[in-house]
């Protein structure tokens, strides 16, 4: 089905005798406008009404194109659960079975905020890292934060056999109990947050923990001996060179106690990355950066399948969250009232992962939206119409 067949399903929130223009009208002329650069309501209402014609061919306009008042008031009204259900289940089939590492990140819709509301809209999303492709997403509460959130978009996704992996706010006991449920993996960034566990981690990393396991093997031939697997990796470019190292230990004897209540945890990961600015003056330290990892994966898996999924998670910034704000402007939208801020984020998410899977041209995201508003037999190809 096409996003457009699915947008069908979702109910219209108005009085029957106020509907001027079919919700179906709605949606498809807003999706359209956003691929076609739109970013606010003004321009979506315009945009309809320099090619209502060519909008005419494909849904009901008995009433002609909306104002872009009536747009802001029905996107406030529209219940959030139905347009994000229709975009879970469009964007499932376009991933059909999800592979390799799923990042689990949050991002603020900054332009949400206003003087007498200060939090800005915050949505939790996941991206599959390897395909390339958004997966879904959630809405935080503005009374919660992304602990309750994560395991509701977890329940919506198909993750068996995928790597997930979370930042500190998401290393929680009952979310890896969750991702080992539904057939997961898990790398799971340590922080503070996990404060003994973190203590005990970064000082086992750091030597007084490698002493105590050499000690236990010399007087127990029967301890396990430790086995360390390393990668290195070095990178130049920007402007910079940078060196990153992942060390990737099973559980530690100290740990043993605490691990018992993170279901599958099998390994702990510190990853140090040194980086070296362009034109610094001989003998200038590089910054240097260690972080620290929970990981679920069986202790014989290679080091450089967890930096590829450590590294993956980073993507989701470049690719997901940066792409939003540049490509589609997400932080200059100013939306405020209801739903509004909600559901205009879902219809930007559709259009950034239509325009991501689009392989027809090579070129950017930017220009594929100026493209599709230039040239609507490209616009119907991005929505699955025939030309």
């Amino acid at each position: 089905m096409t996003l457009l067949e699915h947008l069908q399903s979702i109910p219209d929130p108005r009085v029957q005798r106020t509907r001027r223009h079919e919700l179906q009208s709605l949606l498809t002329v807003a999706l359209c406008a956003t691929l076609a650069g739109a970013d606010n309501w003004v321009e979506v209402a315009e945009f309809g009404q320099q090619h209502e014609g060519w909008f005419a061919r494909i849904v009901p306009l008995p009433s002609g194109i909306a104002s872009h008042d009536t747009f802001a008031r029905v996107f406030r009204l529209l219940q959030a659960q139905p347009l994000e259900h229709a975009c879970q289940q469009w964007l499932q089939e376009l991933a059909g079975q999800v592979q390799g590492t799923v990042a689990i990140d949050g991002k603020s819709v900054r332009g949400s905020a206003k003087a007498d509301r200060p939090r800005a809209l915050h949505l939790v999303s996941a991206w599959a890292a390897d395909m390339g492709l958004l997966l879904g997403q959630c809405q935080v509460d503005g009374k919660s934060n992304e602990i309750t959130a994560i395991p509701q978009l977890l329940q919506l996704l198909h993750l068996a056999g995928c790597i997930v992996t979370i930042d500190a706010m998401g290393c929680q006991k009952e979310i890896a109990a969750q991702l080992q449920e539904q057939g997961a993996d898990y790398v799971l960034s340590l922080k503070a947050n996990q404060r003994h566990l973190h203590a005990v981690v970064q000082k086992h990393f750091e030597g007084a923990g490698l002493q105590q396991q050499a000690q236990a093997e010399r007087e127990s031939p029967e301890a396990p001996e430790l086995q360390e697997n390393v990668y290195v990796e070095s990178f130049r470019g920007h402007g910079r060179q940078e060196r990153r190292s992942y060390r990737v230990h099973p559980i530690p004897e100290a740990l043993r106690r605490a691990a018992a209540h993170w279901p599958g945890l099998k390994g702990v990961v510190r990853v140090e990355r040194e980086r070296q600015q362009k034109g610094q003056p001989t003998g200038h330290e590089a910054s240097r950066e260690v972080s620290y990892y929970l990981s679920s994966l069986p202790e014989s898996t290679p080091a450089h399948v967890l930096a590829h999924s450590i590294r993956a998670h980073w993507s989701v910034e470049n690719q997901l969250h940066w792409s939003l704000d540049v490509a589609l402007r997400e932080d200059a939208a100013q939306s405020y009232k209801d739903q509004g801020p909600y559901n205009q984020a879902l219809l930007r998410r559709m259009a950034l992962q239509m325009l991501k899977s689009d392989t027809s041209v090579k070129i950017g995201l930017q220009a594929k939206r100026k493209r599709a508003g230039w040239n609507l037999d490209y616009l119907a190809a991005l929505l699955g119409l025939s030309r």
